[in-house]
């Protein structure tokens, strides 16, 4: 995905610190473009900059690790979330309380 949207999204995803994470409604809310969580979303799937812009640590509103994650499954969103120090739960959440970044 191209354009302003896309690089907003991206943008804001840049600033999420490893061993934390943020939703889709962050990421829209902090991207300038509240209530486009599911657009943001989008944007992550055909993300062409994994390696830099770490959408591994962008989680559903409950804390739900995506089941479409585009670079591996839902299994490799963990496992790269794992290795930052998040938990991620038997059933594939994180616990917001505790990992959510509330820097923006």
């Amino acid at each position: 995905m191209k354009g302003a949207f896309a690089d907003d999204v991206y943008e804001a995803v840049k600033t999420v610190p490893s061993g934390k994470v943020a939703t889709y409604g962050q990421i829209a809310l902090m991207s300038g473009h509240r209530g486009a969580a599911r657009a943001v979303g989008n944007a992550l799937h055909v993300n062409p900059f994994p390696g830099t812009v770490p959408c591994h640590r962008v989680v559903g509103a409950d804390g739900r690790l995506a089941p479409g994650f585009a670079f591996g499954g839902s299994g490799e969103q963990r496992r790269l979330l794992q290795s930052e120090g998040v938990d991620v739960s038997d059933d594939n959440t994180v616990d917001l309380q505790k990992f959510q970044w509330r820097g923006n």
